[in-house]
């Protein structure tokens, strides 16, 4: 959230967990030192951020460059030796690598620098907040400042000794008390930050108080809490509704308009938070009293891991940040590999960062809107262009003259005939995942599947599948979206995690009968925006033999319902300068 300077996040990127979920977070002692002397670029992606190599899980914006600061492994493609890596850019585009800004190296921190946030005071001067683990392997939040503020890289970080300044007192879990977000000034003249933590299986978002950012004091009560299991990497921030006078809803919100009372009522929060229990993220929309330091979400976001999310894909440990040069809320998140630890040595690097996004509360406000930032579009080249063909049931067309390995594209459908959707069942509504997989591309049905076949080998026997599939409630002559991304024949590695990832999307489709699709390819992900940011579903996959030039790209209708693509658009995508250590 803002301050009364603009005020950036710094993004979590890794949000460390007490209970081992996913492989990434076990720590393989004998791959910590071996550094990759060569690194498979086969299926690397181009235009994702990636260091040069090895494993890696917030952007803040100084005096005109983004800094982005993530977790990272400098000896390994696996978990372990984390350092907060950096670096910069003018665009969020090209990335130039620096030295890293933290590493272990004070009692306090001695066993790791975990997630944390920035905050950028009056003054103009950046704080980063961080978890160190201390020698009592405690989870205790502590805080950096820049040594050269005259330098815009910030290449340099200093720890006061008074760290830590946040303890885990009697009554916080020492082993799950981490990430703290970025603090906010409140009209009291006291800072607040939120710290996340359980109690058994209660999440809580644990509110601290401070008059001079250096002695934080917990509050009576937390800002909200539920009952998920741990609540890691939290994010609390305003997005401004429709209609607030000259200020667009779509413009991001930095918390300094809020000291303005009649601005303050026109605001809503969002209060997103990471599940370490299921490994995904959710965020309720609602109101924050800052007298009582209360946040309650709306009545229409439920407030449990059925609730809404970010992402319906392999996406995690989520930060936004304001940027103040084009008053926009960014969200950066991260994907883990889905293959195997081997083949994460094999490759020489492991993990990605998802396309930033902008992000903005809907003209309804039911939910969030996210769609790439506008400076993605610059690295757009060869272009082609599909329009008014019709796809009837069971058929497909492939989309040829670039080349779709590295690629944007953008799809609309119309829909002929939505009488042929089949029954939609309410048991499905908490379920969409599960649903995908039941009925997924390969399953015949009435309106869709219909869509995209993407890294798809020119047999077709290895293909991602991008989809919607339409059906119809019995009671009402309303009509249900579902929106999956499907690699289950996206690779012929058996040893490859391939879920399907699915979620609903909130679209009247009898409207107008059309639907739109984004979907970003670059070579291991398959970014996609359905609705125009309604819906998001990041998946990693991993194809042997669609892959370079042997990559395609098909349209594809498997339901009785005909369809019609009315415009199609594609891109090739440049390469831009991603993350090769440069001196500046």
């Amino acid at each position: 959230m803002g301050t009364a300077a603009a005020l950036p996040l710094l993004v979590c990127l890794l949000c460390w967990t007490a209970v081992i979920v996913r492989s990434s977070h076990i720590v393989y002692p004998e791959l910590q030192s071996l550094e990759a002397k060569e690194v498979d670029k086969e299926l690397r992606t181009g235009y994702h951020f990636q260091p040069p190599k090895h494993w890696i899980n917030g952007p803040m914006y100084y005096k005109g460059l983004y800094h982005l600061f993530y977790q990272y492994n400098p000896k390994g493609a696996v978990w372990g030796n984390i350092v907060w890596a950096h670096s910069v850019s003018t665009d969020l585009i090209d990335w130039v690598g620096l030295e890293p800004g933290i590493y272990p190296s004070k009692p306090f921190d001695v066993n790791g620098c975990w997630s944390g946030s920035a905050t950028v005071l009056p003054s103009g001067v950046p704080v980063i907040m961080y978890t160190g683990i201390d020698p009592d392997e405690r989870q205790v939040q502590n805080v950096a400042y820049p040594a050269n503020l005259s330098d815009p890289f910030l290449r340099e970080w200093v720890k006061p000794n008074y760290n830590p300044i946040i303890n885990p007192d009697q009554g916080i879990n020492a082993s799950a008390f981490r990430d703290p977000t970025t603090a906010w000034f409140g009209p009291d003249g006291h800072w607040r930050l939120v710290v996340g933590s359980k109690e058994n299986m209660r999440g809580i978002a644990v509110l601290y108080r401070s008059r001079d950012f250096k002695k934080w004091i917990k509050a009576h009560h937390s800002l909200h809490a539920g009952l998920t299991g741990m609540w890691e990497c939290p994010d609390f921030y305003p997005v401004a509704v429709a209609g607030m006078g000259s200020r667009s809803h779509r413009n991001g919100m930095d918390t300094a308009e809020l000291h303005d009372a009649a601005v303050a009522k026109e605001v809503k929060y969002v209060l997103k938070v990471s599940l370490d229990l299921t490994r995904y993220e959710y965020y309720t929309v609602g109101t924050y009293d800052h007298a009582k330091d209360r946040y309650t979400p709306d009545p229409n976001f439920p407030d449990n891991d059925y609730g809404l999310r970010y992402d319906y894909g392999d996406f995690y440990a989520s930060k936004s940040f304001f940027d103040p040069a084009k008053k926009r809320r960014v969200l950066w998140g991260w994907a883990n590999e889905s293959d195997t630890v081997p083949d994460d040595r094999h490759k020489g690097w492991a993990g990605i960062q998802a396309i930033p996004r902008k992000i903005f509360l809907s003209r309804s406000g039911r939910q969030l809107i996210q769609w790439p930032v506008e400076e993605v579009k610059s690295l757009r080249a060869k272009h082609v262009n599909v329009s008014n063909k019709a796809v009837k049931s069971g058929d497909y067309f492939e989309v040829t003259g670039f080349k779709s390995v590295q690629s944007d594209v953008e799809a609309a459908f119309a829909i002929k005939d939505l009488d042929k959707a089949e029954t939609f069942d309410p048991a499905w509504r908490t379920n969409a995942q599960g649903l995908c997989h039941k009925l997924n591309s390969h399953v015949k049905g009435g309106v869709g599947p219909f869509g995209l076949w993407l890294l798809a080998s020119g047999d077709l026997k290895e293909r991602t599948a991008v989809f919607f599939r339409v059906f119809k409630t019995n009671d009402t002559a309303e009509h249900v979206v579902l929106m999956c991304n499907d690699p289950t024949r996206s690779s012929y590695e058996s040893q490859i995690y391939r879920p399907t990832f699915a979620g609903f999307v909130n679209v009247d489709i009898a409207k107008n009968k059309r639907i739109a699709l984004r979907t970003l390819i670059d070579h291991s992900v398959v970014e996609s925006f359905g609705a125009g940011g309604k819906t998001c579903i990041l998946t990693r996959v991993y194809p042997r033999k669609a892959i370079g030039d042997d990559a395609h790209l098909f349209v594809f209708n498997n339901g009785e319902s005909d369809i019609k693509v009315t415009n199609l658009r594609a891109w090739e995508m440049k390469t831009p300068k991603m993350n090769a250590p440069e001196k500046i």
